[in-house]
Protein backbone atom coordinates (compact mmCIF):
# COMPACT_ATOMS: atom_id res chain seq x y z
CA UNK A 1 0.00 0.00 0.00
CA UNK A 2 1.61 3.17 -1.16
CA UNK A 3 0.35 5.88 1.85
CA UNK A 4 1.28 8.95 -0.30
CA UNK A 5 0.50 8.13 -3.00
CA UNK A 6 -3.61 7.66 -1.93
CA UNK A 7 -2.82 10.65 0.31
CA UNK A 8 -2.19 13.10 -2.76
CA UNK A 9 -4.49 11.67 -4.85
CA UNK A 10 -7.08 12.31 -1.89
CA UNK A 11 -5.86 15.53 -1.53
CA UNK A 12 -6.00 16.41 -5.19
CA UNK A 13 -9.68 15.09 -5.52
CA UNK A 14 -10.24 17.52 -2.57
CA UNK A 15 -9.25 20.27 -3.84
CA UNK A 16 -11.03 19.58 -7.23
CA UNK A 17 -14.06 19.64 -4.58
CA UNK A 18 -13.72 22.51 -2.75
CA UNK A 19 -12.91 24.51 -6.03
CA UNK A 20 -16.29 23.46 -7.35
CA UNK A 21 -17.90 23.75 -4.55
CA UNK A 22 -16.52 27.21 -3.93
CA UNK A 23 -17.42 28.05 -7.64
CA UNK A 24 -21.34 26.78 -6.52
CA UNK A 25 -20.97 28.75 -3.50
CA UNK A 26 -19.90 31.92 -5.08
CA UNK A 27 -22.64 31.31 -8.04
CA UNK A 28 -25.22 30.94 -5.57
CA UNK A 29 -24.66 34.29 -3.34
CA UNK A 30 -24.12 36.53 -6.88
CA UNK A 31 -27.20 35.10 -8.04
CA UNK A 32 -29.30 35.66 -4.39
CA UNK A 33 -27.55 39.17 -4.74
CA UNK A 34 -29.37 40.17 -8.15
CA UNK A 35 -32.82 38.92 -7.22
CA UNK A 36 -35.62 40.71 -4.70
CA UNK A 37 -35.59 37.25 -2.66
CA UNK A 38 -36.37 38.03 0.73
CA UNK A 39 -35.43 34.93 2.94
CA UNK A 40 -37.98 35.39 5.47
CA UNK A 41 -41.28 36.38 3.33
CA UNK A 42 -40.38 35.06 0.16
CA UNK A 43 -40.79 31.19 -0.11
CA UNK A 44 -37.87 30.87 -2.66
CA UNK A 45 -35.68 32.92 -0.29
CA UNK A 46 -35.95 30.36 2.59
CA UNK A 47 -34.96 27.83 -0.79
CA UNK A 48 -32.48 29.76 -1.28
CA UNK A 49 -30.87 30.18 2.31
CA UNK A 50 -30.62 26.52 2.73
CA UNK A 51 -29.03 25.72 -0.22
CA UNK A 52 -26.61 28.50 0.26
CA UNK A 53 -26.16 26.93 4.08
CA UNK A 54 -25.72 23.54 2.83
CA UNK A 55 -22.96 24.46 0.21
CA UNK A 56 -21.34 26.59 2.51
CA UNK A 57 -21.23 23.53 5.16
CA UNK A 58 -19.87 21.33 2.56
CA UNK A 59 -17.12 24.21 1.68
CA UNK A 60 -15.97 23.80 5.39
CA UNK A 61 -15.65 20.49 5.68
CA UNK A 62 -13.72 19.65 2.60
CA UNK A 63 -11.32 22.54 4.17
CA UNK A 64 -10.97 20.88 7.25
CA UNK A 65 -10.50 17.69 5.47
CA UNK A 66 -7.66 19.31 3.60
CA UNK A 67 -6.14 20.30 6.32
CA UNK A 68 -6.52 16.65 7.87
CA UNK A 69 -4.63 15.24 4.72
CA UNK A 70 -1.79 17.83 4.93
CA UNK A 71 -1.26 16.93 8.51
CA UNK A 72 -1.52 13.23 7.78
CA UNK A 73 1.35 14.05 4.61
CA UNK A 74 3.20 15.00 7.36
CA UNK A 75 2.81 12.66 9.49
CA UNK A 76 4.31 10.56 6.58
CA UNK A 77 7.02 12.44 6.34
CA UNK A 78 7.71 12.60 9.66
CA UNK A 79 7.55 9.00 9.68
CA UNK A 80 5.14 8.85 12.63
CA UNK A 81 2.37 8.05 9.83
CA UNK A 82 0.58 4.74 10.97
CA UNK A 83 1.69 5.39 14.39
CA UNK A 84 -1.31 6.06 16.99
CA UNK A 85 -0.99 9.60 18.57
CA UNK A 86 -3.35 7.55 21.78
CA UNK A 87 -0.54 4.69 22.35
CA UNK A 88 2.31 4.65 20.22
CA UNK A 89 1.17 1.21 18.63
CA UNK A 90 0.51 0.66 15.30
CA UNK A 91 -2.68 1.81 13.41
CA UNK A 92 -3.42 -1.31 11.43
CA UNK A 93 -3.18 -1.79 7.61
CA UNK A 94 -6.91 -2.00 7.65
CA UNK A 95 -7.55 0.78 9.25
CA UNK A 96 -5.74 3.13 7.18
CA UNK A 97 -7.13 1.31 4.27
CA UNK A 98 -10.81 2.45 5.82
CA UNK A 99 -9.19 5.68 7.18
CA UNK A 100 -5.97 6.79 5.81
CA UNK A 101 -6.34 9.74 7.93
CA UNK A 102 -6.68 8.64 10.94
CA UNK A 103 -4.55 9.26 14.06
CA UNK A 104 -5.01 6.08 16.12
CA UNK A 105 -5.58 2.57 16.70
CA UNK A 106 -9.16 1.29 16.70
CA UNK A 107 -8.54 0.61 20.26
CA UNK A 108 -7.94 3.79 21.22
CA UNK A 109 -10.47 5.24 19.12
CA UNK A 110 -13.10 3.36 20.95
CA UNK A 111 -11.69 5.18 23.93
CA UNK A 112 -12.03 8.74 23.01
CA UNK A 113 -13.32 10.87 25.36
CA UNK A 114 -16.57 12.85 24.38
CA UNK A 115 -16.34 16.06 23.09
CA UNK A 116 -16.29 18.88 25.54
CA UNK A 117 -17.66 21.40 23.22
Amino acid sequence: MDHARRLEAERERTIRRLASLTDDFDAMVAASRDTNADDEHDPEGATIAFERSQVGSLVRQARDHLVELDAAVARLKAGTYGTCEGCGGPIGDGRLEARPLARTCITCAGRRLPDRS
